[in-house]
């Protein structure tokens, strides 16, 4: 049996006293412990130092500045700036380097009324509190403690948006209380004109667009615009080859048509056999078993096979928001026009979502749009254009159902309008398809939706379809209709 250790179990983290001082260097002699900070040592001695401050942040403060809170701009994010600044509030002004991190407290009151326990020997400052402290400076930089007025404007009109009036009310009440403590009495009347003029009730000068727009009556999803904004620069960064469309034959048009309906109704669970669904498109047989199903491939068939519907692009309507909105319900409702229960033609009144992704709230849903129509001005190609518009009604979600149809027909808009080769998600494709579209949802990364488009369009354009029979032998030797966890759709040969 081996030896057993009479080494001492030393914590994650430390701070060394006069009562083990004696120890902890000898623990440190032997490679036990290593030196992070002030006092403060921890057992991962083979973890970066920096590593080990990021990952323990907040016991690491607990064991630095305990009975302090968390405030000004840290409260309000809860995490540390990029540059991995965090700002508390204690009895004494002190700044602190650690590798991977910089504390820097600001002398100010302890914990007040409204203020949050957040473990052991720290508080958390109120919403409340921590708006009145970035209120109160003056002068706002980069090291600074507070938020820039347009970002406290952002905050304050987001949590309006997410938690509604209540939580608004309630912290103009906490902030009346607590303003003699912080000696912040003219930033809680400044806080109070704020949240006034985005409820309606006041009228104050405003910075911040997303702020003016609730203000003005048309408030709409600041974070998904954001992300809008991110897929744009993304699209910029990356160069896509021209693929020219060649289906200008009535025969080679219609057939890619309707693989691109057939395609785009099997992802969303409409699914028939391409025999099948062939003699719905071609022949108008509609099986007696599954009328509306059929309806729905017939729609979409008619809409991605429409040249007026496919020969028109959404930068025709910058500056005419309301045509594209109309235009948008027109084409959910040509796909979806035998499903009255699902309100076709209609933007959703009730919020919906898919797994833990909630989409944009009814209300916000037109001005969301049309916030997102306004930045596809700064894109130039058509393939960008394809793959901003639909990630914008993905993301929107306007529609009860359908909105995975219509977004791909409004992609692939953008592309056939402007001569270029549309783009099919064949089934096999699909995982790929939607686990880049979460990527760009939940992680803001939008490369890997770029990327999955492009090699997509990439198949289609190498794919001949003036034969029918052809395209779909095509198809199905590289894997096109394959389902589940191991289907790969394989690239056929350039031609």
């Amino acid at each position: 049996m081996g030896r057993k250790s009479n080494a001492p179990d030393w914590p994650t983290l430390l701070i060394s006293d006069v009562s083990i001082t004696a120890r902890v260097s000898e623990a440190v002699n032997r490679g036990e412990l290593v030196k992070i900070g002030p006092r403060l040592y921890t057992s991962l001695v083979s973890d970066p130092p920096e590593a080990v401050v990021r990952r323990h942040l907040w016991d690491v403060i607990r064991l630095l500045f305990p009975e302090t809170v968390i405030g000004y701009r840290t409260a309000l994010h809860t995490k540390p700036t990029p540059e991995g600044k965090v700002f508390l509030v204690g009895p004494y002004a002190r700044t602190m380097k650690l590798p991977g991190a910089t504390i820097r407290v600001l002398k100010g009151p302890a914990a007040l009324p409204g203020d949050i326990p957040y473990g052991e020997g720290l508080s958390l400052a109120s919403a409340a509190r921590a708006l009145l402290e970035c209120l109160s400076a003056k002068r706002v930089t980069a090291e600074s403690p507070a938020l820039p007025r347009p970002e406290i404007e952002e905050f304050v009109e987001r949590r309006i948006r997410t938690q509604g009036e209540r939580w608004a009310n309630a912290v103009r009440d906490r902030a009346r209380d607590i303003a003699p403590a912080l000696g912040a009495e003219s930033e809680a009347e400044e806080l109070q004109a704020l949240i006034g003029t985005l409820l309606g009730t006041m009228k104050a000068r405003l910075l911040a667009s997303s702020a003016r727009a609730r203000a003005a009556g048309a408030p709409y999803d600041s974070d998904r615009v954001r992300r809008f904004e991110l897929l744009v620069e993304a699209l910029h960064d990356t160069p896509i080859p021209y693929r020219e469309d060649r289906a200008f034959g009535a025969a080679e048009f219609y057939n890619l048509a309707f693989f691109d309906a057939y395609f785009s109704n099997y992802i969303e669970g409409t699914r028939f056999t391409v025999g099948d669904a062939r003699e719905i498109v071609f022949e108008q047989r509609i099986p007696e078993t599954r009328p509306k199903d059929a309806h729905d491939v017939l729609g979409t068939f008619r809409l991605v096979s429409s040249r007026h519907e496919m020969g028109s692009s959404a930068a025709e309507w910058i500056e005419r928001p309301e045509t594209f909105l109309q235009v948008l319900k027109s084409r959910h409702r040509m796909i979806l026009q035998e499903r009255p229960e699902v309100r076709s033609g209609e933007f959703k009144v009730e919020p919906n979502q898919a797994g833990h992704t909630h989409f944009v709230d009814p209300e916000l849903v037109n001005a969301t749009l049309v916030q997102g129509l306004q930045r596809m001005a700064l894109l130039d190609s058509a393939f960008q254009r394809a793959v901003y518009m639909m990630f914008l009604i993905s993301e929107v979600h306007p529609f009860d159902d359908g909105n995975g149809r219509v977004a791909r027909a409004m992609m692939n808009a953008e592309l056939v309008s402007q001569d270029e080769r549309r783009i099919l998600i064949p089934t096999s494709f699909r995982i790929d398809y939607l686990g880049a579209l979460r990527r760009l949802t939940r992680n803001d990364d939008p490369q890997v939706l770029i990327r999955a488009l492009d090699r997509a369009q990439d198949f289609t354009a190498r794919i001949d379809f003036s034969d029918f029979d052809g395209a779909q032998a095509t198809l199905e030797k590289c894997g096109a209709f394959e389902e589940g966890e191991t289907a790969r759709l394989r690239m056929p040969p350039q031609t």
